[in-house]
C-alpha cells in the first residue's frame, strides 16, 4: 500500500523525525500553575476539585475530598474566606471569576448534608503531639497530624472549640451548626480536646510530648489612650462579640460609634444595628480605598444602613458625645491632624483597633524570639526550640482563617517530618499559568452566578444568615466555568489540528495524548490552539 506523502520522506536524521529536518522545537506536555491555586493560603489544589465538581454526582464527594486533603473546613472557608484565589482567576479578565468560594461552601455543606467523613489511613506512630488553641491553626494541624497517625491532644483556653471563627466571626456570617459540624469531624478523628484548660506554663508541658504546636490567637483587643468622662461608655470590639457568643447582650445604646477600619470595626457596627442600634457609624480616619475591612464587608455593611465618618479620628469621650477632628492625607498617604473639631452623638463607643496575643504561655520557653508581639520561625514553622512549632495570629504573617488553616496544615507537614527525622520533599513549583498563556477562543460566554443575599428585613433584626449558598444547579454551573488554566482537561483539540496526526490519544487514567515525535514537524498548531496553555514548545535536543 503507497504511504502518504508526508511519511514517505526518511532522512535518517538522528532526531528520527520522519516527516523532515526542520524541527527546531518540539511540543510538550506540561502542567503549569493555576492562579487559583497560587493565590490559596491554604494551599488547595482548587482546580483539581473544581474538575471533579464539574461532573455533578459521584464527582461531589470526590471534590470534596480533594479539598480535605489541604482543608478540613470546606463549609466554614466557603463563607468567611476573602477568596484571593477569585482575585488572581484568569477568568477575571475574560468576564468574571470563577465563584470558587461558593462552589465550595456547596460541596462543604453537601458533605455535612450527606455526612460525609474522614478516617485515618497511617498506621499509629506512638508520638504525641501538644496543640495549644482549638482555632483555626490549631484544628488544622491537629486535623493533619491525626491523618499521619501521631496522637493529639489540643488544650483550649475557652469553653469550645473555634478560636475566632466562633468568638470573633458574628451567626450572621458563621452559623454555628456549621462551624459544629466541621469541629466535629476533626474530633472524630481521635483528636483529644480539652475545654477550659489555658496552659500557663508551656515549658512545664513541653516534656510530656514529642512535639509542640502552639496557635493561640489574637483574642485581646488593642487598647488606645483616649480622654474620657466619668460616664462614658467604652468597650473594645473583640470582648464585645465575645461575650454576645457567650449569651451576654451588651449594652449600646440606641447611637453606636465604633472606632476603627477593619473587618472586626464592620462586624461589630452591624452587630450593633441587630442588637437595636437605631445609628451605628463608623469613624477611620483614612479614606475608604485605604480601609483594611474586605470590600463585600463594607458593601454589606452600608446595605444595612451602617454610616461611615471618613477621614475623622476620636480625640474624646463624654457621656452621649464624642469629640472628633477632621484628618487629611499627606503625600505618603499618612493621616494628619488639622485641628478641625466637632462632636458626634453616641451613647457608646466600640474600639476596633486590631488584635494581640497572650503571649504569657511562653514565659521560661527556651531559644524563643519575641518581637513586637509575635514569634519568630522558620520555613519549617518552628521557633528556636527544638520541637517547638507556632502558626495562626502569632507568628509575623497575614491574620486571616484561611493563612491560619494554611499554616496549621504547612505545621504539620514539617512536624510529622521532625518526628519521623526524614525532611519532607520540597514541592516543585511549576510555571504559573497567566491569562496570555491561554486561548480564550474556545470558551463560551457564561455570566458569573452570584449567590443570593436575605431579604434586608431580617437581615436589620436577626443574625440569620445574610449571603445564602448556591443551588446544585448553579453550584455546577459555576464549577463547568473554570477554564482548566494551565493543565489539560481533554478537550482533543490537539488530536484534531495536528495536520501531520502526530497526537495519539492514550486513553488511559491519567494518560491523556503522547505527541508522536516520529512524525511532529513541531510547527506549533497544538500550542497555539491550546485553550488552557497545557502544551510548550521547548528547543529540540541536538
Amino acid at each position: 500500500m503507497e504511504k502518504p506523502f508526508a511519511i514517505t520522506l526518511d532522512i535518517g536524521s538522528s532526531k528520527a523525525n520522519k516527516t523532515g529536518s526542520w524541527r527546531t522545537e518540539r511540543a510538550v506536555y506540561t502542567n503549569r500553575m493555576p492562579p487559583c491555586n497560587d493565590a490559596c493560603p491554604a494551599g488547595e489544589n482548587i482546580q483539581s476539585w473544581l474538575y471533579e465538581g464539574e461532573e455533578g454526582g459521584a464527582g461531589y464527594e470526590r471534590a470534596w475530598r480533594k479539598i480535605m486533603a489541604d482543608n478540613p473546613f470546606p463549609a466554614i472557608m466557603g463563607r468567611v474566606c476573602y477568596h484571593p484565589c477569585e482575585s488572581a482567576c484568569n477568568r477575571g479578565q475574560l468576564d468574571e471569576a470563577v465563584g470558587i468560594n461558593s462552589v465550595e461552601r456547596f460541596l462543604g455543606d453537601e458533605a455535612i448534608r450527606r455526612g460525609w467523613t474522614v478516617s485515618v489511613e497511617a498506621p499509629p506512630t506512638g508520638k504525641r503531639v501538644l496543640v495549644v488553641g482549638a482555632g483555626p491553626s490549631g484544628l488544622s494541624a491537629a486535623y493533619h497530624l491525626a491523618l499521619r497517625g501521631h496522637t493529639v491532644t489540643v488544650k483550649e483556653a475557652g469553653p469550645k472549640a473555634g478560636g475566632m471563627m466562633r468568638f470573633g466571626i458574628p451567626k450572621y456570617r458563621l452559623p454555628r451548626d456549621v462551624l459544629d459540624a466541621e469541629v466535629q469531624r476533626i474530633l472524630d478523628l481521635g483528636v483529644t480536646l480539652e475545654l477550659d484548660a489555658a496552659v500557663s506554663d508551656l515549658d512545664a508541658l513541653r516534656g510530656d510530648y514529642d512535639a509542640v504546636f502552639l496557635a493561640v490567637g489574637a483574642q485581646i483587643g488593642r487598647r488606645a489612650y483616649l480622654p474620657a468622662g466619668s460616664a462614658a461608655h467604652v468597650l473594645d470590639a473583640v470582648s464585645m462579640l465575645h461575650d454576645l457568643e457567650e449569651g451576654e447582650t451588651p449594652l449600646l445604646g440606641r447611637r453606636v460609634a465604633v472606632y476603627g477600619g477593619g473587618n472586626t470595626a464592620l462586624d461589630a457596627a452591624r452587630t450593633a444595628k441587630r442588637l437595636g442600634a437605631s445609628e451605628a457609624v463608623v469613624v477611620y480616619r483614612r479614606t475608604q480605598d485605604r480601609m483594611p475591612a474586605h470590600e463585600t464587608e463594607l458593601a454589606e455593611a452600608e446595605d444595612e444602613g451602617v454610616l461611615f465618618k471618613w477621614l475623622t479620628t476620636v480625640k474624646q469621650v463624654e457621656a452621649g458625645r464624642l469629640v472628633v477632628e477632621r484628618m487629611e492625607l499627606d503625600e505618603t498617604g499618612f493621616p494628619q491632624p488639622t485641628g478641625e473639631l466637632e462632636e458626634l452623638a453616641a451613647d457608646s463607643l466600640v474600639l476596633a483597633l486590631g488584635q494581640e496575643t497572650d503571649l504569657s504561655l511562653l514565659q521560661n520557653v527556651p531559644g524563643l524570639d519575641v518581637e513586637d508581639g509575635v514569634v519568630a520561625v522558620d520555613a519549617t514553622m518552628m521557633t528556636g526550640c527544638p520541637g517547638v512549632f507556632a502558626g495562626g495570629d502569632m507568628v509575623p504573617f497575614e491574620r486571616s482563617v484561611t493563612v491560619a488553616v494554611g499554616h496549621g496544615k504547612r505545621a504539620a507537614r514539617h512536624i510529622d517530618g521532625w518526628l519521623s527525622g526524614a525532611a519532607p520533599e520540597p514541592a516543585v513549583r511549576p510555571a504559573l499559568a497567566t491569562y496570555d498563556t491561554l486561548n480564550t477562543w474556545y470558551y463560551a460566554d457564561a455570566p458569573r452566578v452570584h449567590r443570593p443575599m436575605l431579604e434586608q428585613a431580617r437581615r436589620a433584626s436577626t443574625f440569620d444568615e445574610v449571603v445564602q449558598g448556591l443551588d446544585e444547579s448553579n453550584a455546577l454551573y459555576e464549577a463547568r466555568r473554570c477554564m482548566s488554566c494551565g493543565n489539560c482537561f481533554s478537550c482533543d483539540n490537539c488530536y484534531g489540528v495536528c495536520p501531520d496526526n502526530a497526537v495519539i490519544k492514550l486513553g488511559q487514567p491519567g494518560e491523556k495524548y503522547l505527541i508522536d515525535l516520529d512524525y511532529c514537524k513541531g510547527c506549533g498548531l497544538c500550542v497555539a490552539e491550546c485553550p488552557s496553555g497545557a502544551i510548550q514548545m521547548f528547543p529540540e535536543e541536538i
